[in-house]
């Protein structure tokens, strides 16, 4: 095989070969960081690429393969992660002009864990910034969607979704407050997994909203997510909310056995009239194909999962949370900051305690909504996005005050509930939008029980065994 094709392996294949040692490391590294030189200034992926340091790595991985060493799946893979993560030696800049001189002194656990795996890490990748979505401003460049470099990757880990879209890296890091890592799998064709909150450490993550945010893969394929998740899961004495169940090998759970799993299709999901036709379309058509499969699917409501029901209890949780951890750069530093986080900031240092503590009850309503719906369904599925990814607007602030909190405050987010409820959720690609050259991916989320990312990496697995869609390169 060329050396040039090698990025366009999927990593569990990559994997393999390298097992058998039939690809160095050093060569599949040198691969990719080729291709980032050629292919990156178009997309806008990475902040940072560490060359040096990568090739180092796979040196030392090729040398461990080559002594029989083998340490798992991810040894010797090329890997990326959201520059949200700290790195020790190297800047970590949160999507943030503020932050652009950065170094941490230690690495996250991720980091580590990935390190004590064998993984190759090529670099770090952009997001918007401090992870809140903004829209106006990108210092280190706008990304944009491989599939259609005039249309967005999603947010907030856009440089996750555009690099593992472009072949720019095996598999990658990202971080879900809200939907952060399956919008931009959705926009991007990908599958995207926010674990169940405590899966993964948060320890060495510039936080956003802790009670939410949550680090996860995102990947090409199925397999690629399962051995990416096994990799970083487990209990980290940093981090005290980590959970202490044994993390499964979630690589041989993939087994396509899905006959009589229960399938709950979440009409607050799928039938919103803010979705767009296509999207409901293609949900439905997965729902059908897992019906085929042999899943006893039927439709649940589960009221708080609507879009604008869950983005309204959010609010007062994200704003006040991301405003209480940064507060002495919103006094000292405001200016400095994205237009639409600041609206942001501020709405949060304002807003009444009363608030948060209704936003915090109303939570509980809708996650004890959730897990009452679990208890007779084994997975739940809707619209990760309400379209497909829309395209990019010019940089510039709303003309008016409406229009304004019209973009801070729309219920368009239909990620939001099933994080607010801290279940397992992700995004598999279930179509396009059309054959032509221009078609953009669509996709469908899936949530399940805490601590069952098992089961749904299954369903989703014999999902994509039985379609195309993963198998389809982006024209760039």
């Amino acid at each position: 095989m060329k050396k040039s094709e090698l990025p366009f392996l999927a990593a569990s294949e990559l994997s393999k070969l390298m097992k058998a040692k039939e690809v160095s490391p050093v060569e599949a590294t040198e691969a990719y960081l080729e291709r980032i030189e050629k292919v990156d200034p178009k997309v806008k992926a990475y902040v940072t690429v560490t060359s040096d340091a990568a090739l180092k790595e796979a040196r030392q991985a090729e040398a461990e393969i080559a002594n029989d060493q083998w340490r798992g799946p991810m040894h010797g893979v090329p890997y990326a992660l959201k520059d949200q993560i700290w790195t020790k030696d190297v800047r970590t800049t949160n999507g943030s002009s503020i932050l652009k001189d950065f170094v941490p002194g230690e690495d996250a656990t991720v980091v580590v864990k990935m390190r004590e795996a064998g993984a190759v890490m090529l670099g770090k990748l952009n997001l918007s910034e401090f992870a809140g979505g903004g829209i106006f401003k990108f210092p280190y460049g706008q990304p944009r969607n491989p599939w259609n470099l005039e249309h967005t990757t999603g947010g907030s880990s856009s440089g996750s979704g555009a690099a593992t879209a472009a072949h720019l890296c095996a598999t990658s890091l990202g971080e879900d407050t809200g939907g952060s890592i399956r919008s931009p799998a959705s926009f991007c064709g990908l599958v995207g997994l926010r674990p169940t909150w405590g899966r993964v450490s948060q320890h060495g993550l510039f936080r956003s909203t802790w009670s939410m945010d949550t680090i996860g893969p995102i990947s090409r394929t199925v397999q690629d997510c399962a051995m990416t998740l096994e990799a970083i899961s487990g209990y980290d004495p940093m981090d005290p909310y980590t959970s202490g169940l044994e993390v499964p090998p979630y690589g041989e759970l993939l087994t396509k056995e899905i006959k009589g799993t229960r399938v709950g299709v979440v009409k607050e999901l799928v039938y919103n009239q803010s979705i767009e036709p296509v999207v409901r379309e293609g949900v439905l058509a997965a729902a059908n194909k897992l019906e085929d499969l042999g899943c006893n699917v039927e439709e649940v409501s589960i009221p708080l999962l609507d879009a604008g029901c869950s983005y309204l209890i959010q609010i007062p949780l994200t704003t006040t949370e991301t405003a209480s951890l940064y507060h002495h750069l919103v006094r000292q530093r405001l200016e400095e900051f994205n237009y639409d986080i600041q609206v942001k900031l501020l709405m949060g240092s304002v807003m009444p305690a009363q608030y948060y503590n209704k936003a915090q009850r109303l939570r509980e309503v809708l996650r004890g909504q959730v897990l009452d719906a679990l208890t007779g369904l084994d997975v739940l599925i809707g619209a990760t996005d309400k379209s497909p990814a829309p395209k990019i607007e010019p940089g510039q602030m709303p003309g008016s005050k409406e229009k304004m909190m019209e973009s801070v405050t729309a219920p368009v987010f239909q990620t939001v509930g099933l994080a607010l409820a801290s279940v397992p959720a992700m995004s598999v690609p279930c179509g396009f939008t059309g054959e032509s050259q221009g078609a953009l991916p669509l996709a469908f989320q899936m949530g399940g029980r805490p601590h069952e990312e098992g089961r749904m990496l299954n369903v989703a697995y014999a999902y994509q065994q039985a379609t195309e869609w993963h198998n389809r390169r982006p024209p760039i």
